[in-house]
């Protein structure tokens, strides 16, 4: 259980604060499946650390796929430039993207950083970068999947992407879970992978102290998809309603599984009781109201290597519950937050959850981790593998 402690010292994020180290200016392109205006973990990283890298100087590019051409093809957000290619097929999360070989065979850069292993747009990026000798970074960015046929074929994906991961100049996981995990099931030597947590900050919000008090509402956050385990919330509820009639729960994303979620709500008689929506990517003041004024947030989720989701949270000095599995373990045994068993039942859920409702307390007093140090960090990391220093 997250201890009630004094609060943590949260940055206030405004302009990204420029490095403290002067380094020449890099030619940077980062290559990913998704970009905003998707909402997703490796989203926010994108956008946290590439902007402030833009902000030092650099020149940042963002690679990345629409497969349902709704968003421009080329734009400057942030001072990076973002250019989307097709993906196929449309309503799938395969991203298969053949422009992301052919821009990565044309184009002239320092350094290029693939984030996120999943999908085809790695192994693609992977074999331009190998073919052209470029210096290259690959951040894993794991995460669950709610289809039981990807999670049962996870083993066979990471042996086959191995050979072309062996080439990266250089590995880094967001927790010692994920590396650990990953010099497993990969057979590479540990000392291959750099450890850089995701940020933590989030927008000061004045009054949030009043609102902090006697808050009784739940918020279970991350993405609508079956293993973020909402649904295992939504079914503790009316447990915890019998505890605390006055509980209230809001689902805080958008996905794929929000039809069903809605279906259980109403199968329950919980529509008094819940909401569920999303808030834009790109209204962080409104997320850090929303997040600051819940008495607790949740996240049962099967599978998370260091979820921004929770950093967030912990940053508003907000209590969380999550499940006792992969990097959220880790987040439990840091003292940070409070963990379940991964099969919890209804009734365990709704002990722990009126119970750390009940205690009004906030996270411990400890350093988190910023997006300015993750920034630093990975800029650290760019200038090693272009002057030949990785690991």
């Amino acid at each position: 259980m997250a201890t009630p402690d004094a609060a943590v010292a949260v940055r206030d994020v405004g302009e990204p604060k420029p490095s403290a180290i002067e380094r020449p200016r890099r030619r940077i392109l980062m290559v990913a499946a998704r970009y905003f205006p998707f909402m997703g973990g490796i989203e926010t990283h994108i956008h946290e650390v590439g902007t402030r890298l833009a902000a030092q100087g650099h020149d940042v590019t963002v690679l990345t796929t629409d497969p349902g051409g709704a968003w421009p093809a080329e734009e400057m957000v942030s001072g990076m430039r973002v250019v989307r290619v097709k993906a196929w097929p449309a309503r799938r999360d395969y991203y298969f993207a053949p422009g992301i070989y052919k821009m990565l065979m044309n184009g002239a850069w320092d350094v290029v950083h693939i984030q996120g292993y999943s999908t085809f747009v790695a192994p693609l990026a992977l074999m331009a970068t190998a073919r052209r000798g470029v210096p290259t970074v690959l951040t894993f960015h794991s995460g669950g999947h709610s289809s039981r046929l990807r999670q049962a074929i996870r083993g066979l994906q990471q042996a086959m992407l191995a050979p072309l991961v062996s080439n990266v100049t250089q590995l880094v996981a967001v927790s010692a879970f994920e590396a650990d995990h990953f010099s497993h099931s990969m057979a590479l030597p540990r000392s291959r992978f750099v450890v850089i947590p995701n940020g933590a900050s989030m927008p000061r919000v004045p009054e949030a102290d009043e609102k902090q008090g006697e808050s009784q509402l739940v918020i279970s956050i991350g993405r609508l998809e079956r293993y973020k385990g909402h649904h295992n919330v939504i079914k503790a509820f009316p447990a915890l309603l019998r505890r605390l009639p006055n509980a209230r729960l809001r689902v805080l994303g958008e996905g794929p599984y929000e039809r069903q979620l809605r279906a259980l709500v109403q199968k329950l008689e919980l529509e008094p009781y819940v909401t569920i929506g999303a808030i834009p990517p790109g209204e962080r003041s409104r997320l850090a109201g929303v997040l600051s004024g819940a008495g607790l947030v949740v996240l049962l989720s099967e599978y998370e290597a260091h979820p921004v989701a929770v950093m967030e949270a912990l940053a508003l000095r907000r209590p969380v519950l999550v499940s006792d599995t992969s990097g959220l373990r880790e987040l439990a045994q840091q003292g940070l937050c409070r963990s379940v068993p991964l099969q919890a039942d209804e009734e365990e859920i709704a002990d722990a959850m009126a119970e750390e409702l009940l205690a009004h307390h906030t996270v411990r007093e400890t350093a988190l981790p910023d997006w300015d140090g993750c920034a630093e960090a990975v800029a650290g990391v760019y200038e090693d593998v272009i002057r030949g220093r990785s690991a």
